[in-house]
């Protein structure tokens, strides 16, 4: 009866009903099977930076400013904290950041392009516009705002359920 109710509700207002649903068709799995096709496609093209294309994530977003600490990094592509400090730890290794206390906040630890992770930078970029090019091939000015668009309402939506 309960249960009943509930999917009632569910069906009233959303898009997707227990009808309607589809786990091979839908948007969301779209969005998951694009995210994963990026991965492949820009690890190759990435390659022959030397880096792996998790280490081009990290490194171009410390580089663009998009997130200077590891906490940041964490919320913004999902990694755990030991994860994430194993891989800040190969980048140091490999000499393309370095980590510096904050004077302000003792527990932070801001993230840096070394010179020669400043050096790397600029052929970042490059993966990221052939990524983009290569996915959105076919689309107008107009259609790709027009996704935008939606991408940020799904995003908000999101947000909210958080």
């Amino acid at each position: 009866q309960r249960q009943m109710c509930i999917r009632d509700r569910i069906m009233s207002y959303h898009r997707y009903t227990f009808d309607n649903y589809s786990p091979k068709r839908n948007p969301l799995r779209s969005i998951i099977d694009i995210a994963s096709a990026i991965k492949v496609v820009g690890g190759r093209r990435v390659a022959d930076l030397g880096i792996t294309f998790a280490q081009w994530i990290v490194l171009i977003r410390i580089g663009s400013k998009v997130g200077s600490t590891a906490a940041e990094l964490c919320r913004a592509i999902e990694y755990d904290s030991g994860s994430m400090t194993r891989m800040l730890d190969r980048l140091e290794k490999a000499g393309l950041i370095y980590r510096e206390r904050s004077s302000e906040d003792r527990r932070v630890v801001n993230l840096h392009l070394t010179k020669e992770g400043q050096d790397l930078y600029p052929r970042l970029t490059p993966v990221a516009i052939s990524n983009h090019n290569q996915s959105l091939k076919g689309f107008t000015s107009d259609e790709v705002e027009t996704l935008m668009g939606f991408l940020d309402r799904i995003v908000a939506n999101l947000k909210i359920a958080e």
